[in-house]
């Protein structure tokens, strides 16, 4: 297989406040094609954001197929390389026994996983990776407006 039949994802969450508004993005790129996708939410985590954009990039692949995910969230990357088979083992408990943070997305990223080849890519944030900082300004900019709705509700 060579590399140009791999998918490669960028992604990457943004928060305003932890919690507060958050935005995702991903940028997908195939075969010379681009897409770029992003959603967002009123109350969220960071950590949460940086799932979300990994699962939708995911989900948004209309067929099982090898993918290079890009990422420079280490909690996502380590979570579902490393971490993932321990929570299970521990019925999605902690090493000290508290539950996992996150559950709930961790579930849904192993799930949509399951149907492609990923490989795990972890970038340096706010380097010089032009597609990591244009997946950072989508994901920014899909936290707007969630955000202003936040400073609306507040002088409310």
């Amino acid at each position: 297989m060579t590399t140009s039949d791999r998918v490669k994802i960028y992604t990457d969450g943004a928060c305003s406040g932890n919690p507060g508004p958050g935005g995702w993005a991903a940028i997908l790129s195939f075969r010379g094609s681009e897409k770029e996708i992003s959603g967002g939410e009123a109350h969220t985590t960071n950590n949460r954001m940086e799932l979300r954009a990994a699962i939708e990039s995911l989900k948004s692949l209309k067929r099982d197929c090898p993918v290079d995910l890009y990422t420079d969230s280490q909690y996502v990357r380590q979570g579902i390389t490393s971490w993932m088979a321990n929570w299970k083992r521990r019925g999605w408990r902690t090493a000290d026994n508290k539950p996992v943070k996150n559950e709930d997305l961790w579930r849904d990223l192993e799930a949509v996983t399951a149907r492609h080849e990923v490989a795990w890519h972890w970038v340096k944030g706010h380097a010089d990776d032009p597609t990591n900082i244009r997946v950072d300004e989508l994901a920014v900019a899909a936290m707007k407006p969630f955000k202003q709705l936040a400073k609306d509700a507040a002088q409310s």
